[in-house]
């Protein structure tokens, strides 16, 4: 069996973190590949030798899982490897509020034999797909997202003007300093910080999230995810940002952007013991008396 392995950064528990999941598989003779930049940040602490991967295209059906060791974030990057090639993704928590990366260090033992033994439930995650007129060279190759696809203004403290449409027709015209399209995955992250709702993941929706919006009854709206989605940006500046997750690039005023569901999903592993409502309660705080 062949796991890859992914993080980012070298935190303060990376080290313990690594080494027990080395030790892990090594209990059951896995076959460990390692992505190359995070390769080299732990290599100090690494006691053999592992091969490397360095871009998705080292990545194929031989590969039974990828462990993410971070935070949301560290997966949100770990799915531009992944991308459609259905390998399932498991995410150890090394960051702080952790809504996808839900293995805690002490769980790693218990719950890492569950992955080689799949022994795990599938949680099927849709992403978002974004296509511009006229061509942005920046969102071409990565053109997808997992947790949501927003505008905001740059290099002003003026408001934007972004004109929605869904399907061709004509929503709205939101004043404001930014518009999240969220997926499922994404309504616990910047959407949820701008006020907008929680979907279980699994369901068939999207949400149109305002970031501060000057036309005050303009609210959080949940739409279907075969919804084709039409944005088109003006404002005092030449130029507004775009993000995909993590990734920001700027485009130019009066560019249309297209945004639609992706014809693949991402696999995220679950375990019985560490299912959505229990993350939900457990990070949102949901059900505890913090009055006093």
């Amino acid at each position: 069996m062949k796991i890859a392995l992914f993080g980012q950064y070298y935190q303060n528990n990376t080290e313990a973190i690594v080494t027990k999941v080395i030790e892990v598989l090594n209990n059951y003779n896995i076959e460990l590949v390692i992505e190359e930049q995070f390769y080299t940040i732990i290599s100090k602490i690494l006691k053999s030798d592992y091969k490397t991967f360095s871009n998705h295209e080292e990545l194929d059906s031989s590969f039974e899982a990828l462990i993410s060791v971070g935070g949301d974030g560290t997966i949100l990057r770990a799915v531009t490897y992944v991308r459609d090639k259905k390998i399932p993704i498991v995410g150890i928590n090394a960051g702080r509020l952790g809504f996808l990366a839900t293995v805690q260090y002490d769980n790693i033992e218990e719950l890492l034999p569950k992955v080689i033994a799949k022994d795990y439930l599938i949680s099927k995650r849709s992403l978002l797909s974004l296509r511009c007129e006229p061509r942005n060279p920046d969102l071409v190759d990565l053109n997808f997202a997992l947790n949501e696809i927003s505008v905001s203004r740059k290099d002003t403290t003026s408001m934007i003007t972004i004109e929605t449409s869904l399907n061709g027709e004509y929503l709205n015209s939101y004043w404001a300093d930014g518009l999240i399209i969220s997926t499922p995955t994404g309504s616990t992250g910047y959407s949820l910080s701008c006020g907008g709702p929680v979907l279980m993941p699994d369901v068939n929706s999207l949400v149109i999230t305002p970031i501060a919006p000057h036309n005050l009854n303009a609210r959080p709206l949940v739409i279907t995810d075969d919804t084709e989605i039409q944005l088109k940006v003006s404002g005092r500046e030449e130029q507004y940002l775009v993000s995909l997750d993590s990734r920001i690039t700027s485009v130019t005023n009066e560019t249309t952007l297209f945004i639609k569901k992706t014809p693949f999903q991402i696999n995220m592993i679950e375990f019985q013991e560490e299912g959505f409502a229990k993350t939900i309660r457990k990070k949102l705080l949901w059900g505890e008396d913090r009055r006093n």
